[in-house]
């Protein structure tokens, strides 16, 4: 029996494993998932220091003339400690004396010679940048499953971290199945076809951090297909199209149950790409998509993607939605749960006039993809449509409703 789409991705969810860890310096770790939480071992900033160039000072000096003939520069330790009727000149991150109030920015105080004219509207530590009100030492400031990027980094370097605990980067295997399919890089006959799916998949892959090697397309035959899997199963993800139907020789799904898979999702309740099938041999998981172009990328973006976020540790695995307005009408035969691919401009979805199965061409063009129910015949200009982006990741770590009503 088939599994809805919203079935599918909670067996995504809960089914899915995630890779083994490992430790890398930080400055390798951009779009890696982190494995464990990360604690503040110090205040950021370690010291109370001054906001601006400027004059460290006594608020009750406010208004007044003071003395000033002495200079703290950062990465200085001062020693000195300020009195009334004195300031110190102090330059942006150096270190606060013993005995100052506050820091007036050096714009704001008029100079004759050494003694200076203070502002009468000096507040209690203000310019001052105070120890830990960035960063508290003892406080979480990483939590175990977020994404790093190039700030989380600025974090973990200010903590004096030099490595990482992440997930390790996922390893998929592509290969297709066709004795019509030939390499995009060989000579082919009338009668046969460039298979577009592999490299596909295998750049998309690519994309979104994984390891890929790609297996030659397999001939139509259970030894030849057996083969072609045994070979690959060293990877995390397997990824084949084709063969998943009900031809005489579509044999895919009963070569991998010979070698052992067990299956999570047979079929799923969707058009197009409704031959889909989702399984496992130990812990490779398999994914099985349709041959036509069209339907398996549908498929590919919204249940692979699930399964590599999801094997990659991300608390952000599940998908997020835009919500946006449809710029033109659009109308579908109802019926199917399905989905529509469109493009977006920041303003609205338009959905694309040409998206049959087996076509290539409309893929490109594609930001993003609705999901209608079967009751739905006709999407308005102007409706209000919940789109998941294809284009750049948009995650979270709850369930949100995925449906255009």
């Amino acid at each position: 029996m088939a599994s809805s789409i919203l079935e599918a991705l909670e067996i995504i969810a809960k089914k899915i494993p995630t890779v083994d860890k490992e430790i890398i310096p930080i400055e390798m770790s951009v779009g890696r998932i982190i494995t464990e939480d990360y604690v503040a071992i110090f205040d950021l900033p370690r010291f109370n220091n001054s906001a601006m160039d400027g004059y460290a000072v006594k608020v009750a000096d406010a208004g007044g003339k003071v003395s000033s003939t002495e200079v703290i520069y950062a990465g200085d330790n001062p020693s000195m400690t300020l009195e009334e009727k004195h300031a110190i000149k102090i330059m942006t991150g150096a270190p606060i004396p013993q005995g100052c109030e506050a820091v007036v920015p050096i714009e704001n105080v008029s100079m004759q010679n050494d003694t200076l004219t203070l502002p009468s509207d000096i507040k209690h530590n203000g310019f001052i940048r105070m120890a830990g009100e960035d960063i508290k030492k003892g406080t979480m400031f990483l939590k175990k499953g977020e994404e790093i990027n190039a700030y989380s980094i600025a974090c973990l370097a200010s903590q004096g971290m030099t490595h990482v605990t992440v997930t390790r980067i996922i390893k998929v295997a592509i290969f297709g199945t066709g004795d019509e399919l030939r390499p995009h890089f060989e000579k082919i006959e009338d009668h046969q076809l460039y298979n577009s799916n592999s490299p596909m998949f295998l750049t998309r892959s690519q994309q979104l951090g994984c390891d890929v090697r790609f297996i030659r397309t397999s001939a139509d035959t259970i030894e030849a297909l057996e083969s072609s899997i045994r070979s690959t199963l060293d990877a995390d993800i397997i990824i084949t199209s084709g063969g998943v139907s009900v031809g005489d020789k579509d044999f895919t799904k009963k070569a991998f149950t010979n070698l052992g898979m067990q299956v999570l999702i047979d079929k799923i309740d969707i058009k197009p790409g409704r031959p889909t099938i989702v399984g496992s041999i130990n812990n490779t998981v398999i994914i099985n998509l349709p041959g036509n172009p069209l339907a398996s990328m549908v498929n590919y973006e919204l249940f692979i993607r699930a399964i590599i976020r999801k094997m990659s540790g991300s608390k952000n695995h599940r998908h997020g939605v835009i919500t946006t307005t449809m710029k033109n009408d659009f109308s579908v035969r109802g019926g199917k749960y399905a989905v529509v691919l469109g493009s977006y401009n920041g303003e609205n979805f338009e959905a694309l006039t040409s998206q049959m199965p087996g076509m290539v061409s409309p893929m490109k063009k594609a930001d993003g993809l609705l999901l209608i129910t079967p009751e739905i015949k006709m999407l308005s200009a102007g409706k209000t449509v919940r789109m998941i982006p294809i284009k750049w990741e948009h995650a979270r770590d709850e369930e949100v409703t995925l449906f255009t009503d």
